[in-house]
This record gives C-alpha cells, structure tokens and sequence, in this order.
C-alpha cells in the first residue's frame, strides 16, 4: 500500500469514529510487515476509562488475527495541530514494533513523521522483564 493510500485509510476512519463526549475524531491506519494493514477509529464511552483509541483499536485488531510485526501507522484527525498517539498508545506500539513509523495528519492532511524512539524515548518493553 502507498503512502497515500496508507493515509486515506486513516482518514476514511474518521467517520467511523464514536466520540460523543469528546467530538475528537481520531482515525488509523497500521501497516504490517507484510503490507496487510488494519484500520481503527476511537470508541468513547460514558465510563471514560472504557474507551479506546485509534491506534489501540487497530493494533488489538491485527493482533487478534495474528498479526504481530509492524512497519507503519498513520494517525488522523480533524485538529489544526497534528494528531499524536497519546502515552498509553506509544506504550502499547513499543510492545510490538520498537522502530514503527508513525505518521500524524492534522485536519488540512498535512503530515508529520516520526519514529516510536522520538515520541517515547528510553522506552521500557520486554526485554526488561528478562
């Protein structure tokens, strides 16, 4: 999948997005590996704590259909400024692809690229369970 493609799955996410106490729509687009990729939108709920996230929601999807190695995530939303993960999402990316690519896309599409080691750095994974 291109680039653009990659980003155009990310945003065609927004609509799918529930969001009735935030209204911040958040899209995602995770590429694996071997070029599958799986898509995700934030799901809200009254009991705050419940919801999930984009990028949550599209790794815990290819996860679940055995998918584990990831090369790429694009991340969308509607703001001005762009959308990054926030702190549990960049946990959970360092979880399965410690050198993944996320890609930030504000409202107008422009981007902004930047790798897990940049948004979460001296990160703590697996190997330090050893």
């Amino acid at each position: 999948m291109t680039r653009e493609e990659l980003k155009a799955a990310a945003i065609a996410m927004l609509d799918r997005a529930y969001c009735p106490y935030s209204h911040f729509p958040v899209g995602a687009a995770l590429e694996c590996d071997d070029g599958t990729v799986f898509t995700g939108c934030n799901v809200e709920n009254a009991a705050y704590p419940a919801g999930l996230c984009a990028e949550r929601n599209a790794i815990f999807h290819a996860v679940a259909e055995g998918y584990t190695r990831f090369r790429r995530i694009v991340v969308a939303g509607r703001g001005t400024d762009y959308c990054v993960p926030c702190g549990i999402c960049r946990q959970v990316m360092r979880e399965f692809a410690p050198d993944l690519e996320i890609i930030c896309l504000n409202g107008g599409g422009e981007e902004q690229s930047f790798t897990l080691s940049q948004l979460l750095p001296h990160s703590f994974g697996p190997e330090h369970l050893s």
